[in-house]
């Protein structure tokens, strides 16, 4: 099992909207960068625990947990000419963006960036590094250090 670190716009798409969506579970769908799209399609698997953080927003912070419930699969909103998440580039036959199925396991109280940039035994987590990917790997290690600090 590995940990990652999802962003989302609360007014997007929040913590909240997660719990209350049909059987607690959403296509992360949208990711429109290389980086965070090799991590969805290599690297998340079933089983894989997700922080769920809301960025772009009063107070940045992780907000919950999320576990992977179903693996990469295209991302069907590449194709809709009318979504926000079209690609005119990408093909039936050579899709380029891929999305995975979590589903909500709980709340936390909330993780602040501030609180995150403070602590100076998380190193590796790119959040703290000013990294604007919408989805990283978080450490075995700083997952049960910030899940211990609630």
């Amino acid at each position: 099992m590995a940990y990652w670190l999802f962003k989302t716009e609360p007014e997007t798409f929040s913590i909240d909207d997660l719990k209350s969506a049909s059987q607690q579970r959403t296509f992360w769908e949208g990711i429109r960068n290389y980086q965070a799209r090799n991590f969805l399609r290599d690297r998340v698997q079933i089983g894989d625990q997700v922080f769920i953080y809301h960025s772009s927003c009063k107070i940045p912070a992780i907000v919950g947990i999320a576990v992977v419930v179903k693996a990469a699969e295209t991302d069907p909103h590449q194709f809709d000419m009318n979504s926000d998440y079209y690609d005119a580039k990408a093909t039936h036959e050579a899709p380029r963006w891929v999305g995975v199925t979590i589903q909500y396991q709980q709340h936390l109280t909330p993780i602040t960036l501030a609180e995150i940039k403070a602590n100076n035994a998380i190193t590796e987590l790119a959040l703290k590094k000013a990294n604007r990917l919408s989805i990283m790997p978080v450490t075995d290690s700083e997952w049960q250090l910030l899940i211990a600090s609630r």
